[in-house]
């Protein structure tokens, strides 16, 4: 006769406390090794993904360690699927001569994908401002989605939207004004957002170039070449009160691109095709500008020979 308790298996102390929506979540979480090829980039996903010298550090990872923390994506009903979280991890891994990577799978909806796809990617150090621009907005687009389907009850939908602004704001440590700031750069058109990367057109003007139209940022291009500059603050406020009061000609912008502002007094400016004409094609910025310096040396010493011939 078997001793009593003999079969007896007990469960793990956690098994106890587990209820069934929790045990179904953990089995849903495990991290599973998925094809390359499976794996595709979150729809209008804000994140630029560069072959940057980061990047080849992390290839480079990837290579010796492999890919140590797992992606994140969710099943797509055309197959495969969608990644959330881990695109440059994708991308470092495809370089590497990688055919998979561990990726957590998780069913999650549209609205609770992109919070997550945003959250991950602000962590990083190095963001563009269209990169952080487009990621606030389909953040604020997402709590707002998800406010309506909550039935969150205000008594004004203006407060709902200024609650949403908030949300995104204390969760990206920003301010409230900055956020909103930032998502309207993603009304600029493509060139003028590029040079805001590019830090060729500085932050404050090109929110205030943002409320001209479309059409009128594209003759602004026009306006910028024709004064040989980008717009101070003040300027680009004169320009969007002009596009308010149905007055943003070229003619008008080009008459405000064209005065002389106080920082470009201190500056002379010599355009890159006419050096071109004076340099080799395999001079830098910095060969030409000592090669200028040194005639103008040489012009200088010639000149105080001179006066003192005169004399």
């Amino acid at each position: 006769m078997n001793a009593r308790g003999e079969n007896v298996i007990l469960k793990p102390l956690d098994d106890l406390f587990e209820t069934d929506a929790s045990r179904e979540q953990a089995a849903k979480e495990h991290v599973e090794q998925i094809r390359l090829s499976d794996l595709h980039p979150f729809k209008n996903h804000p994140f630029k993904v560069l072959d940057d010298e980061a990047m080849e550090k992390t290839v480079e990872s990837v290579r010796e360690f492999g890919v140590m923390v797992p992606a994140i994506a969710r099943p797509r009903e055309e197959g495969g699927f969608e990644l959330i979280s881990g695109h440059r991890r994708h991308h470092a891994s495809g370089l590497a001569g990688l055919e998979t990577m561990p990726v957590i799978v998780r069913q999650m909806d549209d609205d609770a994908a992109t919070i997550l796809m945003v959250d991950s990617n602000l962590q990083r150090e190095q963001i563009l401002p269209s990169e952080r621009a487009f990621a606030y907005k389909m953040k604020l687009e997402a709590i707002k989605h998800q406010g309506i389907k909550g039935e969150i009850t205000s008594p004004q939908v203006g407060e709902k939207s200024n609650w949403s602004v908030s949300q995104v704001a204390n969760e990206a440590n920003d301010s409230r004004s900055q956020v909103q700031r930032y998502i309207r750069l993603t009304e600029l058109i493509p060139e003028l957002l590029n040079m805001v990367d590019e830090r060729k057109l500085a932050f404050n003007p090109a929110v205030e170039l943002s409320f001209l139209k479309p059409e009128e940022q594209t003759e602004f291009l026009e306006a910028m070449e024709y004064g040989q500059a980008t717009p101070s603050l003040s300027q680009a406020q004169r320009l969007k009160k002009l596009s308010q009061d149905g007055k943003c000609t070229l003619e008008a912008m080009c008459a405000v691109m064209s005065e002389e502002k106080k920082s470009d007094l201190d500056h002379v400016t010599i355009k890159q095709d006419v050096l071109k004409r004076y340099f080799p094609k395999s001079y830098t910025p910095k060969q030409m500008e000592d090669t200028i310096i040194k005639l103008l040396d040489q012009w200088q010493k010639k000149r105080e020979r001179m006066q003192e011939t005169s004399l």
